[in-house]
């Protein structure tokens, strides 16, 4: 263990002294920050709270495809792993030590997007900051295990990118982190239930529009969880400290069980959990903010017996 968190140190010194990695780790969120809640949300204060959950969830996607696992496929395509193959040290603490290092990272860049909504588009608070971290942590960990099993399966960085784009991007825009899962059709919605994405992003919308709490999202959660552990496990599995090594067929194949719990949670919640809770959380973020002193119209099953007594008057 002492050993992941020194490498996990070590891993963020050299992301803090490049450029290019201290850009996209801390400034691009916060493009994709002010176009969503500058452009999509224009000022409406629960329309901030729906997109800021997607603006989340890009980060850490983000930073799970194209973050720490990167950085393992150009080590070892350059030679620099085999100098930790000489330390008394596994291919556990490799995977431990990247995960560790992208969940570091990520904290406080979690935090300047807070700051930045609440400072310039006045995102109210009216969810727990307890309950972002918690799954700011569960989809750390779910994403974490994508990037890593990618690159341990790939043999160049650009094999890597190739297979971080297809996958990237068929999350981008199925899973309603780009457009809002009840603006797409019906089987896009349910194609999208199988989609780990999709369970982050409606989580981060449900706590912060609607304030449900993370027992009502336990299905979610442990959709998370068991893609992160089912990630690790593979890329642990799959590590290899050089290029010239090869994996065989046979593990290749073992790696497409990584699908597997997508299949039966998505099944599931098509089943069971329905796609109804997606359209109420957006019909919320839809709705116009209310003018100062103006109060919620009441609800439909009040109308009839409002007007019945004011008759009655």
């Amino acid at each position: 263990m002492m050993a992941s968190i020194r490498i996990a140190l070590m891993s963020i010194r050299l992301v803090m002294r490049t450029k290019a990695a201290l850009f996209f780790t801390f400034l691009f969120p916060l493009l994709f920050l002010f176009v969503y809640l500058g452009f999509f949300a224009r000022g409406n204060p629960d329309a901030d709270l729906y997109y800021f959950g997607a603006v989340v969830t890009l980060t850490i996607m983000g930073s799970g495809f194209w973050g720490l696992g990167m950085q393992s496929v150009m080590q070892r395509e350059r030679g620099s792993l085999r100098r930790y193959r000489l330390a008394p040290i596994g291919p556990g603490s490799m995977v431990l030590s990247s995960l560790l290092a992208n969940y570091l990272l990520g904290l406080p860049t979690i935090a300047l997007l807070v700051v930045c909504a609440m400072g310039f588009f006045h995102m109210p608070l009216r969810f727990s900051l307890l309950t972002l971290l918690v799954l700011v942590t569960a989809g750390t960990f779910a994403f974490a295990g994508f990037g890593l099993t990618i690159s341990s399966i790939a043999n160049t960085m650009q094999e890597a990118q190739v297979y971080n784009n297809v996958i990237w991007f068929g999350l981008l825009f199925l899973s309603g982190v780009t457009v809002p899962l009840p603006m797409l059709p019906q089987w896009i919605q349910r194609f999208a239930a199988f989609l780990p994405a999709t369970y982050l992003v409606t989580s981060f919308q449900a706590i912060m529009v609607k304030r449900e709490s993370l027992f009502d999202l336990g299905a979610e959660l442990l959709a998370l969880l068991v893609s992160g552990t089912f990630g690790l496990l593979f890329a642990w599995k799959l590590f290899r400290w050089e290029k010239e090594e090869r994996i065989s067929r046979r593990a290749k194949l073992l790696s497409v069980t990584f699908i597997i719990p997508f299949l039966v949670m998505g099944t599931w919640m098509n089943a069971h959990r329905g796609l109804g809770a997606w359209e109420e959380t957006f019909s919320l973020m839809s709705r116009p903010p209310l003018a100062a002193g103006q109060h919620a119209a009441p609800a439909d099953g009040n109308l009839l017996e409002d007007f019945e007594n004011s008759q009655e008057t």
